[in-house]
């Protein structure tokens, strides 16, 4: 995942593993920006104050790897 002008993160790429993840680190550092990101690449409602001060916009990005011969549904509004 790549997230880009999100709050206090200017520009971060996050690799998430299969299995039990844990988001730790000091207070301002961007947690909830990266679980944010998350919910915005599962088609939460992005929130405009979240743009990082002097930014345009804000982009998150995402790539999901799934294994040959496995169901696959993408579903876009």
């Amino acid at each position: 995942m790549r997230i880009r002008s999100l709050g206090v993160i200017d520009d971060a790429v996050v690799e998430l593993s299969p299995g039990f993840t844990a988001v730790t680190g000091e207070t301002g550092a961007g947690k909830t920006m990266v679980v944010t990101s998350l919910g915005l690449l599962l088609g939460g409602r992005a929130d405009p104050a979240l743009v990082r001060i002097g930014a345009k916009s804000a982009v998150v990005e995402g790539r999901i790897a799934v294994p040959a011969g496995a169901p696959a549904v993408v579903r876009a509004e």
